[in-house]
């Protein structure tokens, strides 16, 4: 994930203060110096690292946070209220026209992943806002960029509005908004031509269709990889458009996060959402407080909530806490439970999002084979149903059969019976209360 070499070192650097009983002026000093280098290394703005440097060391050496009891968890609370401000404060929400549709102008530079990225919000405005979007293909410039709309309009089994590349977008625009009206969409996400580079004639376009849709937002789709250009690129639309919002995709790759940390002080406009992968379903909406608690190693439990909330089947949990209580959890049970954790995304990330992750030895270099976790359910699904149920009667002729056909080795549905076994023994633990360590569980998709 983003962030993961700005996060190290400033979690390094809490880490020396966090337990410190007295904290004097020279270890904030000494503190601050090493924020500001961890900032710059991760491409934050300059002007923007040295305001929040001064904010910090201000808010750090008064009164409150020096002669209070515990002096190094309240400069640790100070950097993170002052690295969520920096991010925006509070999560900055979509929004919502008086009469609908609502219009969303999606604009930004070629190849930040803006054609995406207006299917990724369609599909999010679907899925956790109930809502019926219209998409607009109105890039009549970039060769295909129409049929990669409709192909995405097709996946997510969504309308997309197109009258072909030879009618002017403002006219596409103006249409789109008249087809929408009538067929009672509320959301209407146009899908604007991008440039290699800003130039006037693309502005002007932009302009004429802004003045024409009067939209409600104009989002800036920026490729966080790019740094510093990022800032500039957001400063430069800004300017020109009046942008209400920034996503930025690429979130997931290796990417310093200097673009997340500079682009709202320095053109004073919210990041509302982020790309956190190439799935459809890879967009989240930006929450200052809980990046801010990410980046200083404090886990992301509200996030992983919501995951879960939208992962898991409510009734099949209560269904699923019966069984484990009666010890009555098949193959069958954990098949599924794999399928609703797989929902929340790549484990290796859900795993990060736990608070004290960061505490683990190596856990950034850990990197779950979701392959492994395929051979799992591969061999889940060769087993019969007497099977899945009463494991103990898998002698060695079924396990051959088993390994034969799920295409693995003996030993690995060997492995797999041995730690269901093990599992099913520290459920019984957990239901009985019983406390004690049981060393050496793993999960078996571990």
């Amino acid at each position: 994930m983003a962030f993961e070499g700005l996060a190290d070192r400033l979690q390094s650097v809490m880490s020396k203060i966090r337990g410190k009983g007295k904290v004097t002026e020279t270890d904030v000093k000494e503190m601050m110096r090493e924020v500001r280098l961890a900032l710059l290394e991760a491409d934050v703005n300059f002007k923007v690292v040295k305001d929040f440097v001064k904010r910090v060391s201000e808010r750090a050496v008064g009164q409150e946070v020096l002669k209070s009891l515990t002096p190094g968890q309240q400069v640790i609370k100070v950097v993170k209220e002052e690295l969520t401000e920096l991010m925006g404060g509070e999560q900055s929400k979509i929004a919502v026209a008086n009469r609908p549709p609502t219009v969303i102008m999606m604009v930004g530079l070629q190849g930040a992943g803006k054609t995406t990225t207006t299917g990724k919000l369609a599909n999010l405005l679907r899925k956790k806002y109930n809502r019926q979007p219209l998409l607009v293909a109105a890039d009549i410039y970039r060769p295909a960029a129409i049929k990669q709309l409709e192909t995405l309009g097709k996946q997510l089994n969504m309308p997309v509005f197109s009258l072909g590349d030879q009618v002017s977008p403002v006219e596409i625009a103006k249409q789109a908004i008249a087809k929408a009206k009538e067929d009672h969409h509320d959301y209407v996400l146009i899908d604007t031509a991008g440039r290699l580079h800003i130039d006037e004639a693309l502005m002007d376009e932009l302009k004429q269709i802004k003045e024409l849709t009067k939209p409600d937002e104009i989002f800036l789709v920026v490729d966080a990889m790019t740094g510093q250009d990022a800032v500039n690129v957001a400063e430069s639309f800004n300017e020109q458009l009046g942008l209400t919002g920034v996503i930025l995709t690429k979130l997931d790759g290796d990417t310093r996060g200097g673009a997340a940390l500079s682009i709202k002080a320095v053109t004073n406009t919210p990041i509302k959402f982020v790309g956190m992968g190439e799935k459809m379903d890879a967009l989240e909406p930006f929450h200052p407080e809980r990046m801010a608690s990410r980046i200083l190693g404090m886990g992301d439990v509200l996030t992983l909530i919501e995951k879960a909330q939208a992962a898991v089947d409510e009734e099949k949990a209560r269904e699923l806490e019966q069984k484990m209580r009666t010890m009555s959890f098949t193959f069958d049970d954990f098949l599924e439970q794999l399928g609703q954790v797989r929902k929340m995304g790549p484990l290796d990330e859900i795993l990060k999002m736990l608070p004290g992750a960061n505490k683990i030895k190596g856990l950034n270099n850990i990197h779950i084979d979701e392959k492994q976790i395929g051979r799992v359910e591969a061999i889940i699904r060769s087993m019969t149903k007497e099977e899945k149920t009463n494991p103990e009667i898998i002698n060695a002729s079924r396990k051959k059969r088993i390994a034969k056909g799920s295409g693995t080795s003996v030993q690995e549905v060997n492995r797999l019976l041995k730690q269901f076994d093990e599992m099913k023994k520290m459920m019984k633990m957990m239901t009985t209360m019983t406390k004690g360590k049981k060393k050496g569980f793993k999960f078996p998709f571990m």
